[in-house]
């Protein structure tokens, strides 16, 4: 049985106890159509330990690791802290010596693991959470009186929530809003309804938009979750002009309907200092993770970086 066969059977014995970034179906998803393996670590007793699965790519015959589409975090798992010492440094000896000549990966904030990795170097990034979403009325305490409440109760009063948004409409509704910025959707509609639908199938997405009287959706959000958190992936305004609060509302409406669903609500953070006050006036805090990287040598890295691959 080969690794991936082996990394299947383990997300299906283990389930929420490996992030929804890690999981056998997620990979299966965002890399269709391109390369990805795991490498495992095993205990004593056979059992694997620690696992990490990964994206390849190729270009020129080089061979890399990155972070896959849509995916916020990747990085290891751990069956319990007392294995990440000996398999941190398993992976990152895999990683350095198989042939790979650049890598690049976000670490989850769970894991404060990049300390282990040898001569890989590692920076700080910020995404912005509510810890604690069970309690909707409280979470919505927390938002900023006038700059997210009352745009809120404003915005009731003529929008609607839209339950049965199809993926390929919100794909096609995703690239409208970025080519009235000028500028072209990085992600294809044909990628975009797929991620869409395979998580919705699983019971793992929600896609909502809200829209006015007369049928105009005026925003629309994509969410992944599992029961640890839920972590904002999409969203799309109207790009022929949208309520001014039509954005905080599909938040709000969001976080209410995944209060029973999950724990947290990841907004997918932002280094940019504009868009995090945006979060942080949802009563979101700054969570850290790791941006992990690791060159071969000085020459990989300027080929790299002149390639923009690292990203």
């Amino acid at each position: 049985m080969g690794n991936k066969e082996i990394y299947k059977k383990l997300c299906e014995t283990e389930g929420s106890a490996i992030p929804l970034f890690l999981q056998y179906w997620w990979m299966e998803t965002v890399c269709a159509g391109k390369e990805w393996d795991v490498v495992l670590a095993k205990a004593p007793d056979g059992r694997v330990a620690a696992a990490m699965p990964y994206l390849t790519g190729k270009r020129w015959g080089m061979r890399y690791v990155l972070q896959p589409q849509l995916t916020q975090y990747c990085g290891p798992w751990y069956r319990s802290k007392s294995a990440m010492g000996d398999a941190s440094v398993q992976f990152s000896g895999y990683f350095s010596h198989h042939g790979f000549l650049f890598f690049s990966q976000n670490f989850s904030p769970a894991l404060n693991d990049a300390r282990h990795w040898g001569e890989y170097t590692y920076t700080e990034r910020i995404t912005y959470r509510i810890e604690d979403i069970t309690d909707p009325q409280r979470v919505f305490e927390g938002f900023d009186k006038q700059r997210r409440q009352r745009p809120i109760r404003r915005a009731e009063k003529v929008l609607t929530v839209v339950e049965d948004v199809k993926p390929e409409e919100f794909a096609r509704f995703h690239a409208a809003y970025w080519a009235s910025r000028g500028q072209h959707d990085l992600l294809s509609q044909e990628f975009i309804t797929h991620v869409v639908r395979t998580a919705l199938a699983r019971r793992q997405g929600m896609l909502l938009g809200v829209a006015d009287g007369e049928g105009k959706m005026h925003a629309a959000r994509f969410v992944v979750y599992d029961s640890n958190s839920a972590y904002s992936l999409l969203s799309a305004l109207n790009p022929e002009g949208h309520h001014n609060g039509a954005s905080a509302l599909l938040f709000w409406r969001m976080i209410e309907r995944l209060s029973g669903q999950t724990q947290a609500f990841d907004f997918e953070g932002s280094m940019d200092p504009s868009i995090a006050f945006s979060y942080s006036l949802y009563g979101a805090r700054p969570v850290g993770y790791q941006h992990v990287v690791y060159y071969r040598n000085r020459l990989v890295e300027r080929l790299f970086r002149t390639l923009k691959l690292n990203i």
